[in-house]
């Protein structure tokens, strides 16, 4: 496995549910789309940590639907629901990661918005998966890029279906379990969490192989 990025220090690693340490690079802005289709493209490359190379080229298909509530294209009203969108697509198995390969549409549609609560839906977390998620957060980050890791990430909120502040809550009863320190949402790694390498990794490579199964099937 790769050493960490201690160069990308900007970097901000999103795990998947099932585990897969993901990083998402964008081409802002939104461009109308030039085949004359009604629909706003934004290009990406989500990148899977840890695998020597793999990655994923995207178009995120913006619809005219989901255009309508949005305040804006601009970053700050787009870029944290559309990394829970391709978060959620890696974690729904539509996207496949190779060393190269062509670019893939993603739809960014009204299924991730519920217009009558106006808010973002990508699934509700129970305690327990909050738990976990903060985990494969603090481990992966710290693997990859090194550092303090941020635990009051909104975009993470929002994927979980969940705040801030419980967020928090959580992190701090793992606190007490010694797996980090937290200080003001920001936790640093301790060895008990970083020896659980062997746990981190079989949960990637579970994830990821299955992944490769479902795709590998739908090539015949």
């Amino acid at each position: 496995m790769s050493s960490p990025d201690t160069s990308a220090v900007s970097k901000t690693i999103y795990v998947s549910h099932t585990g897969l340490p993901l990083s998402f690079e964008f081409e802002w802005p939104f461009r109308h789309a030039t085949s004359g289709a009604d629909f706003d493209v934004l290009h990406a490359v989500i990148t899977l940590e840890n695998s020597g190379g793999l990655r994923a080229l995207v178009a995120v298909n913006l619809s005219v639907t989901l255009r309508e509530v949005l305040p804006s294209l601009e970053p700050e009203n787009t870029e944290a629901p559309v990394i829970n969108a391709l978060r959620k697509e890696v974690d729904n198995k539509q996207t496949e990661f190779v060393k190269s390969g062509k670019l893939v549409p993603l739809p960014f549609s009204s299924r991730h918005y519920n217009f009558k609560q106006q808010r973002w839906v990508f699934g509700k977390a129970s305690d327990e998966e909050i738990a976990r998620a903060i985990e494969r957060k603090v481990y992966w980050q710290t693997r990859v890029v090194g550092g303090d890791v941020w635990l009051g990430d909104p975009t993470e909120a929002l994927y979980l279906d969940t705040t801030a502040d419980h967020i928090a809550e959580i992190a701090a009863g793992l606190e007490k379990r010694k797996l980090f320190t937290l200080v003001r949402r920001f936790a640093t790694a301790l060895p008990a969490l970083m020896d659980q390498k062997e746990r981190f990794e079989s949960e990637m490579s579970e994830a990821l192989h299955q992944l490769e199964e479902k795709h590998a099937f739908e090539r015949g």
